[in-house]
């Protein structure tokens, strides 16, 4: 597009809203940019008087399908089946998620405030005005995996175990963190202390979602469609996006967004390594019978009990059901060697077959979650806990085992 626009700044002490407002007109569409804070009576009360106004024909918010979904059914993992959760490979996202949510509901216990109220605001007045609701931010779990493949792979270990330990460790949330909670959201502010300092970081949690969402009123609130389009997004997100809806926008706008929710292919290399490690050890299997039968026996019994030993305890660390250690200590060893299935999968289904999740246990989740303690008592997350910790037991095995056959044959 290339039609002319005007700029006009609504300073944030304005009558109407208490925060940030900035209109762009595009064509014949004029764009209401509204910056709210996450955790703030007065951007659900900004976002209210602006629908009831009856000056908008459309409202767009800072939402993804999925969280959408979230926010309308709070029991919609419920709804999952978690065996697919994890056969898919969706159970670190899950858990992410989870984590995630533990952490915005102790914000809403201390501050009184759910975060997110100024959305459900924008979802419950514009369903009563019954105007169209778009959906513009881009999918939380494609924003994880983008962040995950653009920073370097020594930062992603310590960015993600920063995650879940801001998240998981403490009970009370800090001052600071609510006031970030002000500018971004639960990502955002969980992400800020790294991304301040991290351009490739900040590219995929910020930047390119300020492009996303414009690209996507491009295509469902093109100019012309509508007359007036309120914008309910971030603060953090104010500036990104009037600068990008200040560019002429593009004529073929699905191309770029889908490219922008493409995440990058494993490379080949970190294909090939599990296929790569199987081949080693079976041929370190091989080399030793050739010198003699005791070292090859002897090499066989040190990767079953190193695999075994390191998932199984693994797995006791989650609580799993005894059951469900021993056929991981079983299972370890040979799923090592056989890449198209992995330790972590074989112990979440055994524990699901023996501890079934009641329907309490997907009612209370979000609940349970808050509490380190929960993770424990919930028997969904247990079953999370024990996915991830047989992976972690297995992988750490594997190399461990690995290194100690290498070790034997050379220095034999």
């Amino acid at each position: 597009m290339t039609d002319s626009q005007d700029s006009v700044i609504t300073p944030p002490q304005d009558a109407t809203t208490s925060g940030p407002r900035q209109e762009l007109v595009v064509g014949e569409t004029r764009y209401t940019l509204l910056g709210t804070a996450h955790v703030s009576a007065e951007s659900a009360a900004d976002v209210r008087a602006l629908i009831r106004s009856g000056e908008f024909d459309a409202v767009a918010i800072e939402l993804c399908d999925s969280r959408h979904h979230s926010l309308t059914n709070p029991d919609a993992l419920g709804e999952q089946d978690l065996f697919q959760i994890f056969r898919q490979g969706k159970a670190g996202m899950v858990a992410a998620s989870l984590a995630l949510g533990a952490f915005q509901q102790r914000v809403a216990e201390q501050s009184g405030i759910e975060p997110g109220a100024e959305m459900r605001a924008a979802l419950e007045e514009s369903r009563d005005a019954e105007l169209p609701l778009l959906l513009i931010d881009r999918d939380v779990g494609i924003t994880l995996k983008r962040i995950y493949h653009n920073v370097p792979w020594w930062q992603r270990f310590s960015l993600f175990s920063g995650l879940l330990g801001s998240v998981l460790s403490r009970q009370q949330v800090s001052a600071e963190e609510i006031e970030r909670l002000k500018e971004g959201d639960v990502l955002e502010s969980t992400f800020s202390e790294f991304a301040a300092e991290s351009a490739s970081l900040y590219h995929p949690l910020i930047s390119e979602r300020d492009r996303y969402m414009v690209l996507r009123l491009a295509e469902d609130a093109a100019p012309g469609r509508y007359r007036r389009v309120l914008v309910v997004i971030g603060a953090g997100h104010m500036k990104g996006m009037a600068k990008q809806l200040e560019q002429p926008l593009p004529e073929a706008p699905r191309q770029e967004r889908e490219a922008l929710e493409a995440t990058p292919p494993p490379s080949k290399v970190w294909k090939a390594l599990p296929w790569a490690i199987t081949a080693l050890v079976l041929t370190g299997f091989a080399i030793g019978f050739s010198r003699n039968t005791e070292l090859g026996w002897q090499l066989v019994v040190e990767w079953f009990l190193i695999n075994g030993v390191l998932s199984g305890a693994a797995t006791l660390a989650a609580l799993a059901h005894p059951l469900t250690v021993a056929a991981t200590f079983v299972a370890a060893p040979l799923t090592s060697l056989n890449p198209t299935i992995g330790a972590g999968f074989v112990a979440a289904g055994v524990e699901l077959w023996l501890r079934k999740p009641k329907v309490r246990d997907f009612s209370t989740l979000r609940h349970d979650v808050t509490e380190l303690k929960g993770w424990w008592h919930n028997r969904v997350s247990r079953t999370l806990l024990v996915f991830l910790t047989a992976t972690l037991g297995s992988a750490a095995g594997t190399w461990i085992a690995g290194f100690r056959i290498a070790g034997k044959l050379l220095g034999g």
